[in-house]
Formats: C-alpha cells, structure tokens, sequence
C-alpha cells in the first residue's frame, strides 16, 4: 500500500519555492500521515517542542504527534474557542494553559481535530522544560491509558552560568540524561519488537545537523537591512517545519530551500517590510489565533520582527550552531547535545535578560516587544524584570501587550493597536533606526 508521502506531489523547485505555501504542504501530509497510521499500525508517540527526543523515536519508526502544534493549529484554523469552551464546561478553569484546554477539547471530541483525527498515543514523552508538561501528561495517563516518561533535564543554574563540552559538570549531565535514554529506549523496545539501530540513529542526527545548520544559516540573514524574512509569522512556519519534520528528509529539504530562498532575497536587497524603519524583537510565545492581525500592526509602521526569543524556545535547541551531534557515537552524543540544548532552552526563560541583550545587539535592534499570554505563567511570569532590565540598563525601548496563545476571548484589537501606535511614536521621536543599522546594511552589502 502506498503511503501518503508517496501520494504526495513532489517538494517545488527552488526557483518557484514559497516558504508559507510550502510549509502548509508539509503540515497538510503529516496530518494525513497521523491519519493513516492507525489503519497501517503503526507506532505514535506524543511529544512536546522542548525537551524531547525525537531522534530516537523517530529510530523506532514512531509517528510523532506534538499537542502543542495541534492546539496552535485550531487557533491558526479560527475553531480553537470550541474546543476550549469544550473543556471549561467540562470543568477546566479558564486560567489552564489554552494549548492544554484545546487538547482536552480535542479528546472530548473523540480526537476529531480541524486537519484530521489524531491517533492515540503508545507513548507519551514529556519532560521539565515546561511544568505544564508533566500535567499535561497526566490527563494522558489517567483519561486515555496512555503509558508515559518524563525526562529530567538540567537547566541553568544561575545567572551567567555556563557548561561546555568537555566540563566536569556537562559529562555529569550528559550521563544523567544517557541513563534516562536507555530506560526510554528499553520502553521503545518493548512497544515496537525491535532493537534500537544505532546506525538508524546516526543518520537520523546527520540530517538534523544539516537541518541546524541552514536553520543557522537563516537567521544569520535576517541580521542584515532589510530583513528578508519576519520572525513572528514567517518564522512561525520555519520552526513548525524544524519540530514536525525534525530528523527527515522533508525537513532537511526545505531547510536548504528556504536558505537558497532567503539568500535570492537579501541579494535583491528585497525585504518583508517595503520601507523597512524599525527593527524590532518579539519576546514571549504568539497569539497564534490574531497573528497574522498583530503583525500587520506593527508593519504598517514599517516595523519588521527581525527575531523572536520564541525561536529559541521552541527550536529543541536547534538554534544552536555549535550544538551537532558526533555520528560516531550517536547515543552518547545526542545525551550530550540534549544536555546543553535544554540549558540553553531554560536560561531563555528563566534568564531572559542575558539572551535578549545579545541578540538586541546581533539584529540591530530598535526596541522589544514584550507578548504576555493570559494562560502561560511559564513564560509571562518574568517579563516584568526582564523589561525594567533592558528599560534601565540598556535603555532600550519596550512595549508589552497581552493576548492569548490562541483563546481570541482575550484579544483586544483596539487596545492593542493603541498601544502599538504609541509605542511607535515614541521610537519615531527618538529618531528612528538603532546604531546597529549601519552594521547591518554594510553586512547585506557584502553578502
């Protein structure tokens, strides 16, 4: 029988390549792949963008669900309020993470999601990169049966701390993470019949560091003026793409289309934004239901996200560079990898401050858009701090409005773009582009 992979029509060829035409392609097959797996018997797994581990699952042959990407899509799909109200009749509070509530909306609607009904899990992996997780995890267990590992993994310890490769403390983390995969893999085993393939293993994380190194690549190039690409709606498809086909041949392809795309671009001195006069950063997760609204917002100023912390956060540290796997030793390095991956994941949310201050330098940046979520503590929590550090500090302008991950109850358009039109004359009457500017149109000129 043929799979839908076959079925579908082949990837476009550079030339005719759009990258959010592309993109939905892509979402649209793995979809259609979850909805056959079932009928094929073939192996799922539910994961989380952050600390995961896909490679192995992906050894194994899994089909991988992430609840996350399916509660972002029925916002993107403008149906999340039904699933949402769903689960608060049934006895949710409204201040539970809305991707959580969209789930439960989801099960309570017999897995019936706006792309196709999403198969149940073998296998549940969650870590503590998010404490919803956990939680989340356990509507799992105790509602659908579903057996589950958590993975413990080390963050940053404190301000300015720091682990590398070769240190005393990273080979303690790295075989504390190691442990955990070999009881993960023991489980694996015991779903699928099968011993892990290390040589599988290894290919899978070759593709991975290709998939890193042109993700790299890519946000390099939004550095320069005009920025080819924005972060906070362009970016959002490049890092579905990064999480979903993380490890396969689809996502290695599109990865190295899109950075031949956006290289075409920055050589035609094309940019998103026409008369680009503000960059700026985006600090917290979307408001996936009204995205396409907020950014519009801010690019009717001539305002371009050049970069969002989001795309560290969500990458599973793949926005790391120097973060690749040695196929030589797959197990052990993808342990190592995973280690400083999830330092580097949870210093962005617990030590905001120390990233956002590089990267307001890296992108030449104007001022930073602060984004609270209603039903996120996780990442709201901090923002307070966070802006007074760059406000004082740095004196760096800030703006922070408050949404929704994909609740639209708590989207408020006028208030917003009062704030955004205000936000905006202030930068005006500062006198516009930060210092960087200048930097950074001699980098596009020597790209």
């Amino acid at each position: 029988m043929n799979t839908v992979a076959e079925k579908m029509p082949p990837a476009p060829a550079a030339a005719g390549f759009d990258p959010r035409v592309e993109g939905q392609r892509l979402i649209r097959q793995w979809y259609a792949e979850l909805e056959q797996a079932s009928e094929l018997g073939q192996p799922v797994a539910n994961v989380f963008v952050m600390g995961n581990a896909v490679e192995i699952l992906r050894a194994f042959d899994f089909k991988l669900v992430f609840p996350e990407i399916n509660s972002l899509q029925t916002g993107v799909r403008k149906a999340s309020e039904e699933y949402i109200r769903l689960s608060e009749d049934y006895g949710m509070s409204p201040d539970v993470c809305s991707y959580v509530k969209a789930d439960v909306g989801l099960i309570l609607k017999e897995h019936r999601h706006p792309a196709g009904r999403i198969p149940k899990a073998h296998l549940a992996v969650a870590s503590n990169m998010c404490n919803t997780f956990i939680k989340w995890a356990e509507i799992w267990e105790r509602w659908l049966k579903t057996p589950t590992f958590v993975l413990d993994l080390p963050g940053q310890r404190s301000a300015g701390w720091q682990v590398r490769p070769g240190d005393a403390q990273h080979a303690a983390d790295a075989r504390w993470v190691e442990a955990q995969f070999q009881e993960l893999i023991a489980r694996c085993e015991a779903i699928t019949g099968r011993k892990l393939d290390l040589e599988r293993l290894a290919e899978i994380e070759e593709r991975v560091n290709r998939m890193v190194l042109h993700w790299n690549n890519v946000m390099v190039l939004n550095r320069v003026c005009p920025a080819p690409y924005n972060a906070m709606l362009d970016g959002l498809t490049f890092i579905g793409i990064m999480n979903v086909y993380r490890g396969a041949p689809e996502g290695v392809e599109f990865m190295r289309t899109l950075e031949e795309h956006l290289k075409a671009k920055v050589a035609r001195g094309e940019g998103r934004v026409a008369e680009e006069r503000f960059r700026l950063l985006f600090s917290g997760t979307p408001c996936y239901v009204s995205m396409r609204r907020l950014v519009e917002l801010f690019e009717t100023w001539g305002g371009v996200f050049a970069y969002s912390d989001y795309l560290t956060f969500a990458a599973g540290g793949m926005d790391a560079a120097e973060l690749l796997y040695d196929t030589s030793r797959p197990l052990e390095s993808l342990a190592e990898v995973t280690a400083l991956a999830a330092q580097r994941g949870l210093s962005n949310q617990f030590f905001a401050h120390e990233r956002l201050a590089r990267q307001i330098r890296d992108y030449g940046a104007d001022g930073v858009v602060f984004h609270g979520i209603k039903s996120c503590r996780f990442v709201s929590s901090g923002m307070a701090d966070t802006r007074e550090y760059l406000n004082r500090r740095l004196e760096v302008p800030t703006l922070y409005i408050e949404s929704d991950l994909i609740d639209p109850r708590y989207w408020s358009d006028a208030q917003i773009k009062n704030r955004v039109d205000a936000f905006f004359e202030a930068l005006g009457q500062r006198g516009g582009a930060a210092p960087a500017r200048g930097a950074a149109e001699a980098q596009r000129r020597s790209a």
